[in-house]
């Protein structure tokens, strides 16, 4: 018996997104529903047949509220993903997987969040620390940043990484995010000065090799894609999907790998490529998650498209432009449009093969689009 395959049986028919700043008056739930609007309105379909949701496990509005407040019908199919960052992607994986066998017909994935205007959830000293934090905080490695500060650290020691490595991906991402009205970074360019002489926020990162703390909202609808065909925008198919957790993988910091800096991107990348027809030579774009610069020469080695120790010599010579060997987050990602948890990064994914990018690669077929590496992650490859 043939294994069953999600390759192209679904599709991303809508996308939908609200203002990205720094402060909104709206609710998280409120922005939720004018994303998934959006993204149900550019796909054709009423809100009525949407009999499906996907979250993640920090979206603070339920799928009860929202389905109530679109309007939509019964629902069928609901789920949620853990790990931040780590699971936007994955709720692309649960909406295929259930559109596939026919649990759901219409199914919207949201990412509504306001991390500009609100709490830091590494702030509340009132609950005790989950176990890994019990091995990390106590020692000052207090935050994110912390944390993967000090896998740069152990990436610079053993491979000669550089600050200029980092800027090359902070510089890429900018001039993305200058060529998009949308980004908070919009008009806003970055030199190598500003860069080398910014404040640092846990060193070896300065201010420009962390994400921005944004306020906002994303959505995308995902039907079977003998329904793609019908809707009103061109398909983007989910060709493979993948989610990843290494063995005894200690959340950011990866204490107990036998080498912390083959974190869970290598565990995705391996089950993403089985399944896929195309390898990395072949992905003319990709959106990689970016809440800290480190992430994407980690991200490159572990998707493959440089081997182990060589991601921060990927980065030389615009290999990360428009043009370049592998053009990254080209709305400006969540170090220069927004960080919204890297649905912005799908979102650009689906616009990159559509031909509608406000930074288009040229004849764009193939899009890698990660979740956040440091963490249990996912990640998708989608094709025109």
């Amino acid at each position: 018996m043939a294994a069953a395959t999600l390759k192209d049986a679904t599709a991303i028919v809508g996308i939908g997104q609200t203002p990205f700043a720094k402060q909104l008056p709206e609710s998280e739930k409120t922005l939720a529903c004018r994303a998934i609007l959006a993204a149900l309105d550019d796909a054709g379909i009423d809100p009525s047949e949407v009999d499906g949701f996907a979250s993640y496990t920090m979206e603070e509005t339920d799928e009860v509220e929202i389905a109530k407040a679109i309007g939509a019908g019964d629902v069928t199919f609901f789920s949620k993903v853990g790990y931040g960052g780590g699971g936007s992607c994955a709720t692309l994986a649960h909406l295929a997987s259930a559109v596939a066998t026919g649990q759901a017909s219409v199914g919207v994935a949201w990412r509504s969040r306001k991390r500009g205007s609100g709490k830091r959830p590494w702030t509340n000293t009132a609950v005790q620390l989950p176990t890994p934090g019990q091995w990390t905080r106590p020692y000052g490695l207090l935050r994110p940043a912390d944390e993967i500060g000090m896998l740069a650290r152990r990436h610079m020691h053993e491979y000669g990484t550089t600050r200029d490595h980092l800027f090359n991906v902070a510089l890429a991402c900018r001039n993305r995010a200058n060529q998009n009205p949308a980004a908070q970074m919009y008009e806003r360019p970055l030199t190598r000065e500003m860069y080398m002489n910014a404040r640092w926020i846990s060193e070896p990162l300065c201010l420009f090799d962390n994400c921005l703390e944004t306020d906002g909202a994303l959505a995308c609808v995902i039907v079977s894609a003998e329904r793609a065909r019908d809707c009103r925008q061109k398909p983007v198919y989910l060709h493979s999907v993948a989610q990843g957790l290494p063995a005894q993988h200690h959340g950011m910091v990866n204490y107990w790998n036998d080498d912390p800096l083959t974190g869970p991107a290598w565990t995705a990348a391996r089950q993403l490529w089985k399944q896929a027809d195309f390898g990395p030579e072949d992905v003319d774009v990709a959106q990689i998650y970016d809440a800290f610069t480190p992430l994407i020469p980690l991200s490159l080695e572990g998707y493959g498209f440089c081997a182990r120790g060589e991601g921060g010599a990927f980065t030389e010579g615009g290999a990360l432009e428009i043009g370049g060997r592998l053009p990254i987050n080209t709305s400006g990602g969540g170090l220069s449009e927004a960080y919204v948890h890297g649905f912005n990064l799908i979102n650009e994914g689906v616009k990159q093969l559509r031909g509608t990018s406000t930074a288009q690669v040229p004849d764009a077929a193939t899009c890698l689009v990660t979740a956040g590496e440091g963490v249990p992650t996912s990640a998708v490859l989608l094709r025109s």
